[in-house]
């Protein structure tokens, strides 16, 4: 758990931002070292731009800080995101680490650009040669949501329905939810069962073979 003084510090921190920037910056402190980390956000300053509140989470940066090694985490600096209801956000995710160097927390500023991109749209109309394309990655609202979400970026990185897959294509989809921290999150293993058609041993023999290649590259 992320210890008083830090914690403190975070809180001010979080306010002073929401005060400088508005209603449209979202400021949110994630704690790591949490015994339940479904339920991450300690505090959130501006929650309506992505409503959420404290006691909600994780986000899909929590579950890669739980999942990876501590030494493969580096800040993640103006990068978008988006919400379930269509906002576009302007995101940055600070890792707060603790005296042994693991990540106890996470600092996230996400800001409200929809309006913003909107009246650049309209300029571009005046000045673009070449569509932009950008897709944001996505904030969910809860553990639910953002396994669909992460369900679905498998089988978009696999490149074909589950009805055409085949046992190597969903060792792969199973490698990347893994990779992504999606079995992390409680009771995931039966809805990623169902949804991509196998028992519970296709799934630990899947992930097992996932482990094994991820090994040998």
């Amino acid at each position: 758990m992320l210890d008083a003084s830090t914690l403190e510090f975070l809180l001010r921190l979080a306010k002073g931002l929401a005060r400088q920037f508005g209603p449209n910056c979202e400021v949110v402190v994630h704690d790591l070292a949490s015994n339940d980390p479904e339920r991450s956000i300690v505090a959130i300053e501006n929650g309506h731009v992505t409503g959420r509140k404290v006691g909600d989470g994780p986000s899909h940066v929590v579950l890669e800080a739980l999942s990876r090694a501590p030494d493969a985490l580096e800040d993640h600096v103006s990068y978008l995101t988006r919400t379930r209801d269509g906002k576009i956000l302007k995101s940055s995710t600070f890792y707060i680490r603790d005296g042994d160097g693991r990540p106890a927390g996470i600092f996230g500023i996400n800001y409200d650009i929809t309006l913003m991109l909107a009246m650049e749209d309209t300029l571009n109309k005046f000045t673009a040669t070449q569509p932009e394309n950008r897709e944001p990655e996505p904030i969910a609202r809860n553990v639910s949501d953002l396994l669909d979400e992460l369900i679905g970026q498998s089988v978009k990185m696999v490149g074909k329905p589950v009805a055409l897959m085949n046992k190597e294509d969903k060792v792969r989809a199973i490698r990347f939810l893994n990779e992504t921290g999606a079995f992390l999150i409680t009771k995931s293993g039966d809805k990623v069962c169902k949804f991509f058609g196998i028992s519970k041993y296709t799934l630990y023999s899947y992930m097992d073979e996932a482990k094994e290649e991820a090994q040998r590259n």
